[in-house]
């Protein structure tokens, strides 16, 4: 029988707040991957030595907070983020007769160097801090969308670089979870609005000058530490923000 964890917590705080934080722990060390079943209910609060109403409040304390998730009739999963291609989901992308066209994307370029200020900032670094830089062109039918510019810290994402190139035409959160183990809870998007330089335009086929969307982005793991940020650039006259309010 494991004990009532307090490594991570104040030994002060109630049992099931203990135990939301070591079965998160699970989660964040990857001990229970995103897509997996925990065990029964019964059998965790076997194991730690607790009631089952105990148990059952920290579970659903993880649901609450978006790391578990629960299936009618099939029991309790790790709660896989939907964030593949959420970011096309303010660019219209779509072939003659409104049918929706599928996204592809393609590896452009991948250096190490500085962080520089805003990725610095968003990751917690110091600006000459290491990064890996990817630098991903997206297409649809074969016509490109989206610029992106991917800053991942170092060491952490250093098997990236040597990864084959073809691999990257993935998404990348299943590339990151499969290669380095690492995965992607949630993510944060602030869109503005800008002129094409030189160096976005040649890319998306524009003119320098014109106006773009641009989206900055920061992804966390389940433990809010931030993992990757992004700036991407894409036609001003292909976004499109569609929300029902309710």
């Amino acid at each position: 029988m494991q004990s009532v964890p307090d490594a991570r917590t104040d030994e002060r705080l109630p049992i099931y707040q203990r135990l939301k934080d070591a079965l998160a722990e699970r989660i964040q060390d990857g001990a229970w991957k995103p897509g997996d079943a925990i065990p029964a209910e019964s059998d965790l609060a076997a194991e730690f030595g607790v009631a089952l109403g105990t148990m059952r409040k920290a579970i659903e304390g993880l649901v609450v907070q978006g790391l578990l998730e629960r299936r009618q009739g099939r029991g309790t999963f790790v709660r896989r983020a939907d964030l593949g291609n959420t970011l096309f989901r303010f660019f219209r992308h779509t072939g003659k007769g409104g049918r929706p066209l599928a996204p592809t994307q393609r590896l452009v370029a991948r250096r190490t160097g500085p962080a520089g200020r805003a990725a610095a900032a968003a990751l917690g670094l110091a600006p000459e801090d290491p990064v890996l830089w990817l630098k991903r062109l997206r297409l649809v039918d074969d016509e490109p969308l989206v610029i992106d510019e991917i800053a991942l810290p170092l060491p952490r994402f250093e098997k990236l670089a040597t990864v084959p190139a073809a691999d990257f035409d993935e998404l990348l959160y299943p590339l990151y979870e499969r290669v380095l183990g690492v995965t992607i809870a949630r993510a944060t998007d602030r869109i503005a609005f800008a002129r094409a330089t030189a160096a976005v335009a040649r890319p998306l086929a524009i003119a320098t000058g014109d106006p773009v969307v641009v989206i900055e982005r920061t992804a966390f793991g389940h433990d809010g530490e931030p993992l990757e940020w992004r700036r991407s650039h894409g036609p001003a006259e292909r976004f499109s923000y569609d929300v029902e309010i309710r």
